[in-house]
């Protein structure tokens, strides 16, 4: 069995279950209680499913949308520090097994920094886990470069994870299930990606790494169009290097919640074999069918160990 790290895996900070509601509504009463179950766990269950599946360490975040749901940037503040301090506790009982990004409150980008800060020097967090924009604030704003600025210094890579869009885009109206999981989240996050390429924020950071789920939310899959049309539509903007460029480099992906063959053959032949990592999504997907989907991935073996494992490790010091 292919030795594992995953990345995109989930808890539940006591006291955050409402900034959840927005999509946890969708599901039937049945489906939310296993879902809870797993997210407060961090022993027996979790750490056996863990072992079934030959993963070794998991870099846990608090679930969507966290800190980034709340309206109060104060509150904000004071609930990512207590998110990242329960997250702290829970991985000194099991040092070994699990790592930490770190909730930010993005709302003031110098709080973030400190909070940033913290939780790298201090309790050994391995980069930041933000879900989204923050009350329609996207990050290719200069505004936010203090944080891209204090990710690239401290070599922590930053995990864009999906949230529902700012308002209710006309084509989702009617339409609640598209607007979440299924769709709407993975056009959010893809185009937020594309704000911070086109933004120029990988010209002026050129050592941030993004790390984007589910395969790339799509982007790795539009890569040359990308080029070919930039080149016609760019509207006075200048990048130092061709869009693609920049999604393989500054953007890299995981596997999680797809579990596909095709797919991932396809995203490690456009994007690279050291641009892909292993991930699950868990408790939202099933451990063992994104174990089983790996081991059979049509790859070689020394591929399959580098998405498995070394790419995070090299990428997130572990």
């Amino acid at each position: 069995m292919l030795r594992k790290i995953a990345l995109e895996e989930h808890f539940m900070t006591p006291g955050f279950e409402s900034y959840s509601e927005a999509f946890t509504r969708l599901m039937s009463e049945t489906e939310f209680k296993a879902l809870s179950a797993k997210l407060y766990d961090f022993d027996d269950k979790r750490l056996a499913l863990m072992d079934g599946a030959g993963i070794d360490v998991m870099i846990l975040s608090q679930t969507g949308p966290g800190v980034q749901g709340e309206a109060d940037p104060e509150l904000a503040i004071a609930r990512a520090r207590q998110a990242n301090d329960f997250l702290a506790a829970q991985i000194a009982r099991h040092p070994a097994r699990y790592a930490g990004f770190a909730a930010l409150p993005m709302h003031r980008p110098q709080e973030a920094v400190a909070e940033l800060s913290r939780c790298v020097n201090e309790l050994g967090f391995r980069g930041a886990l933000v879900n989204g924009h923050t009350l329609g604030q996207y990050y290719d704003d200069p505004a936010y470069d203090p944080v891209w600025k204090a990710l690239q210094d401290l070599r922590a890579p930053l995990y864009l994870h999906p949230i529902d869009a700012h308002g209710t885009a006309p084509a989702f109206a009617g339409r609640p299930e598209l607007a979440g999981a299924i769709w709407g989240w993975g056009v959010e996050t893809g185009t937020h990606a594309l704000r911070l390429l086109f933004g120029g924020v990988f010209d002026r950071f050129p050592e941030l790494t993004v790390v984007l789920g589910h395969m790339g939310e799509g982007l790795p899959f539009q890569r040359w169009r990308f080029d070919s049309r930039f080149a016609v539509y760019s509207n006075g903007v200048t990048l130092e290097r061709q869009p693609s460029d920049y999604i393989g480099s500054n953007i890299v992906i995981t596997t999680s919640g797809v579990c596909s063959d095709a797919v991932l053959v396809a995203a490690v032949a456009e994007m690279g074999e050291d641009a892909v990592m292993f991930s699950v999504d868990y408790p939202y997907e099933s451990i063992e069918l994104a174990n089983a989907f790996i081991e059979g991935a049509s790859l070689p073996d020394a591929t399959k160990k580098k998405i498995c494992k070394g790419n995070a490790e090299r990428l997130f010091r572990l």
